[in-house]
Order: structure tokens, then C-alpha cells, then sequence
């Protein structure tokens, strides 16, 4: 039989547990969506120090769980404002809706074709499948990617050329 003092302080314990695995749990969902974000806009992806699971300190994990709840909402943020978004929006306009799947190989609403969701978008098609499964933002930053890597505004000549990018 426990004692009222032994049944306090099990009771206390129990409660830092919980607290524990509320702030580890909420520590981890941040810090997937700050690199799904981050790997949408293909960037690197933030390290996570290893510290968090081995301190015991309430005070340290939430602070941790603030810095990744702040990097969560900036990536999430830059993520919203791809760099030529104008651009792609006007070139989307002429081209179908985000999930269109037209039955001619091309796919979402910048109608990519499968070559090149896979040269610039390989993670998203592994795991989402094709670009009309893809957010309109998911669609946008591959096309973003393919824009930095040399390709421009080429693989929608037509489109591009009614929006005056080419």
C-alpha cells in the first residue's frame, strides 16, 4: 500500500511523463513540417541537434519546440511566395486546372509531363505519384526548379510567350 507522500510523488511523475511525451511529439511534428516545407522549395534541410530526447530539462524542450515551431511557420511562409509565382500562375491559366489529368502525358496544372516531374520533382513523385496529386505550391516549386536550373520559361513555349516571359 502506497503511502499519500509515495502516491504524490508517483502521480507527479506520471504528469512530467506526459508533459515529456506532449513536448517531444510536438518538438517532432515542427520539425516535419519545417522540412517538408524546406524540401518542397528544395532547400537543405535544417539540422536537428540529437540533445532533445537525452535532456530531461522541461525548460530546454520547450524552448526547442519554439525554435522549431518558428521555423516551421518561416518555412511555411517563404514556401507560400515562390519566387516567379505571378509567372506561374498566368502560365497555369492557360494550361488547366491543378489536378488535371488530361490523357496526353501531362499532368497538373503547369502540365508537366512525366520526364520532367521526376528530373525536378523526383521526392513528390515517389511519394505522391503525379503532379495533378500535388499542391498547387508543390507544382509551382518544381517549375521553380526546373526556371533555376537553366530550363526557363521553354517547356511551356506557347503559354510562356501569352504571359510575355519569352
Amino acid at each position: 500500500m502506497l503511502t499519500s507522500e509515495a502516491l504524490s510523488s508517483k502521480r507527479h511523475v506520471e504528469r512530467l511523463e506526459r508533459g515529456d511525451r506532449y513536448l517531444l511529439s510536438h518538438i517532432h511534428a515542427r520539425r516535419q513540417q519545417t522540412w517538408r516545407w524546406q524540401q518542397v522549395m528544395g532547400r537543405p534541410l535544417t539540422r536537428a541537434a540529437r540533445g532533445v530526447r537525452h535532456s530531461r530539462s522541461p525548460h530546454y524542450r520547450r524552448w526547442v519546440l519554439r525554435l522549431w515551431h518558428r521555423r516551421a511557420v518561416r518555412a511555411r511562409r517563404q514556401a507560400a511566395s515562390p519566387p516567379h509565382r505571378d509567372a506561374w500562375l498566368c502560365i497555369h491559366r492557360y494550361e488547366g486546372s491543378w489536378n488535371a489529368r488530361t490523357g496526353n502525358g501531362y499532368y497538373g496544372g503547369l502540365q508537366m509531363d512525366v520526364h520532367f516531374q521526376a528530373a525536378y520533382g523526383s521526392t513528390l513523385l515517389r511519394r505522391k505519384g503525379t503532379a495533378d496529386n500535388w499542391t498547387p505550391l508543390e507544382q509551382m516549386w518544381v517549375a521553380e526548379r526546373a526556371l533555376q536550373r537553366g530550363r526557363g520559361f521553354y517547356p511551356w513555349p506557347n503559354t510562356a510567350r501569352y504571359c510575355g516571359l519569352l
